[in-house]
């Protein structure tokens, strides 16, 4: 019995020694190889790290040294300088889930495609990480991060699990290209909701302040968003920038306010903006709302050729459309007002009072280009009940045939300046008068207009002008049809016999002043040359009682005597 005793006590000495030399063995960059080893081939896992540390003045911690972990052929999930991992008595019944697990100096991968975490702790706390979520539709990347999960439990496709309290704090990040330090998140994870209710950081010289939540299905409520001096450069356009808004199923805006913003891109600009925006809701590159207000100025906004000087912005929305309350700005050394409604049904904006007062415009080398150009979908009708324009200049550079108006002035009624989507006078009626004018090089004095439109022509009721010595006068008729069908009368007295040269008629056989009478009637038709098209007659008497007359059939001109 002594001898059995004594043999039992030798096993027990020598099982010891075995169990302590292969605690020391783990702990050294040979263990830690095999162990390594191990894992990678017998799970669906790539583990490497070089070393494994326990200390008994803390029996249940076990320390990681430069930790790889991930899925063969994928992107790591994990690196990290430093993983400690606290037991406790759960292991017991559930060896994958610990107590904590601390994640040190290091990047942690969100992304969906990559591994899943196959632990699980009471506690997950990150002390100077880095996160990355590519894969998203969100690209984050966020350096010096510090926080906790508490309890975490990841799953595939969701590394921070689906119930979690999450609080975390990042001293630098990069969110779609948009970067922000000293950013402080906190919140709750239930299922596929997430619940912000602290969101925080300094971002582009500014600061963010808010709270907001993601639904299950994708969908983001922000119930309340604080942009204050904000200063931004972006290389994206407009709509590229503001794509990500158009990324999520749904985007509910409780309150916006944005203070003292400044946001630049290749051919956009906004200074000291001042937004205020509640109840509107983005969904599937449309919006909804019941009672959603915006109200905004600016010192500048500019957006491709448009540059707007101090605009300031009222409108209401509902599920008619928009209520635009004010609408003010200088632009082109002038000034533009107008109020009115867009409707959603027929996409049509109507403007009830529209004001244009000493604007230097210069229409854009295209613009008649643009004219013929269809609108987008959502603006398919334009109509100004209500018009007045007061001291503008309004300047054609084109150089086959420049012209310019100084001191514009006029009014109209009901002028419906869109249909289905394409620019034309449809309806209405309109009086215009200038104090000088000059086309393609002749000047003349108080021009003036009177036309009046509907369904079949647009009737120009009066056309005058004074010349150098005379007057000339006219009147026309244009087809609302495809063809457009135009005809033109015009009588001048005491005018210079070469003045219609100027304008494109074929010159007299006699010269100066006189009066003259034209007929004439053509086809104006986009990408169509008129001249083929136009049939008339010109008589002309000069002051020495000779005459001409001309007959064109065709743009081709016959004279007689």
């Amino acid at each position: 019995m002594k001898f059995l005793g004594k043999l039992i006590i030798w096993l027990l000495i020598a099982l010891l020694l075995v169990i302590m030399a292969f605690y020391f063995l783990l702990q050294t960059r040979w263990g830690a190889r095999q162990i390594s080893h191990w894992l990678t081939d017998n799970t669906a896992y790539q583990v490497t790290f070089d070393a494994m540390d326990h200390r008994f003045s803390s029996p249940s911690h076990i320390l990681l040294k430069n930790v790889t972990f991930g899925r063969d052929g994928k992107p790591a999930t994990l690196v990290a300088k430093d993983v400690d991992i606290g037991l406790s008595s759960r292991q017991i019944t559930d060896p994958l889930h610990v107590d904590t697990i601390l994640l040190q100096d290091g990047t942690l991968n969100l992304s969906p495609s990559n591994a899943p975490l196959p632990f699980a702790a009471d506690r997950l706390q990150l002390k100077n990480m880095a996160l990355n979520s590519p894969e998203t539709g969100w690209e984050l990347s966020a350096q010096r991060v510090f926080g906790g999960v508490i309890p975490w439990a990841p799953v595939a496709g969701n590394v921070l699990g689906q119930k979690a309290h999450i609080q975390m704090s990042a001293g630098s990040l990069l969110l779609n290209g948009i970067p922000a330090t000293n950013a402080l998140i906190e919140g709750d994870i239930n299922g596929g909701e997430v619940m912000l209710t602290t969101v925080g950081a300094d971002m582009a010289r500014g600061s963010l302040t808010g709270n907001a939540r993601r639904n299950g299905d994708g969908s983001w409520v922000v119930d309340n968003l604080r942009l204050n001096d904000i200063r931004l450069q972006s290389d994206k356009s407009l709509l590229n920038f503001l794509a990500p808004l158009t990324t999520v199923p749904s985007l509910q805006i409780g309150r916006l306010d944005v203070t003292d913003a400044s946001l630049q891109g290749p051919d956009w600009a906004v200074t000291d903006l001042d937004l205020n925006l509640r109840n509107l809701t983005l969904s599937n590159g449309g919006w909804q709302s019941t009672d959603g207000k915006i109200s905004l100025n600016a010192s500048e906004f500019i957006y491709g050729s448009l540059h707007l000087l101090d605009p300031i912005l009222n409108a209401e929305f509902s599920e008619q459309g928009v209520a635009l309350r004010q609408f003010t700005s200088r632009w082109e050394g002038g000034m533009v007002r107008s109020s009115g409604n867009w409707y959603r049904s027929g996409n049509a904006l109507v403007l009830d009072d529209t004001v244009f007062a000493g604007l230097e415009y210069t229409l854009p080398q295209n613009w008649k280009t643009l004219w013929m150009e269809p609108l987008p979908a959502w603006l398919q009708s334009v109509t100004l009940k209500k018009f007045g324009a007061s001291r503008n200049l309004v300047i054609d550079i084109d150089p086959e045939f420049p012209w310019q108006i100084t001191a514009l002035d006029g009014y109209g009624a009901n002028i419906q300046l869109v249909k289905n989507g394409q620019w034309g006078v449809w309806s209405g009626s309109a009086t215009l008068n200038g104090a000088a004018a000059t086309f393609n090089r002749i000047d003349v004095r108080r021009p003036s207009l009177a036309l009046n439109a509907d369904a079949s022509n647009v009737n120009v009721t009066e056309l005058s002008a004074f010349t150098e010595k005379g007057i000339l006068e006219a009147t026309a008729t244009v087809s609302q049809q495809p063809q457009r069908h135009t005809s033109v009368t015009l009588n001048g007295r005491g005018v210079p016999l070469n003045i219609l040269q100027q304008w494109g008629w074929p010159p007299l056989s006699i010269d100066g002043d006189g009066n003259i009478q034209l007929t004439a009637s053509g086809s104006v038709q986009a990408n169509t040359p008129l001249k083929p098209t136009v049939n008339g007659q010109l008589h002309a008497v000069n002051m020495n009682k000779q005459e001409v007359t001309q007959q064109m059939v065709g743009g081709v001109v016959s004279e007689t005597k």
